[in-house]
């Protein structure tokens, strides 16, 4: 419900677990307005996953093999967003 009226100005990094095995992608987006979307417990339905990434302004990130817990996560995800963007250099 929440995409149905999201500012596509706005960018998406969403956390895909089952992306863990996958060769790593390139993160684009610059800076600017973003959002980072943990998956729930038990992780993204398939019908969620397909959703977002047919999102153009929505990107993927991956966190490795590892389950971990949403606190943790959004850590992790925080701290690869910055990066991505030059934070951290």
């Amino acid at each position: 419900r929440v995409l149905n009226d999201w500012d596509t100005s706005r960018q998406i990094m969403f956390c895909d677990e089952a992306t863990a095995n996958d060769p790593a992608t390139p993160f684009e987006g610059g800076a600017g307005p973003w959002a980072i979307l943990i998956g729930p417990e038990g992780g993204f339905s398939p019908n969620e996953r397909k959703r977002l990434r047919g999102l153009e302004y929505a990107h993927v990130a991956q966190l490795g093999p590892r389950i971990l817990r949403a606190d943790t996560a959004a850590v992790a995800a925080l701290t690869l967003w910055q990066t991505a963007l030059g934070d951290w250099k």
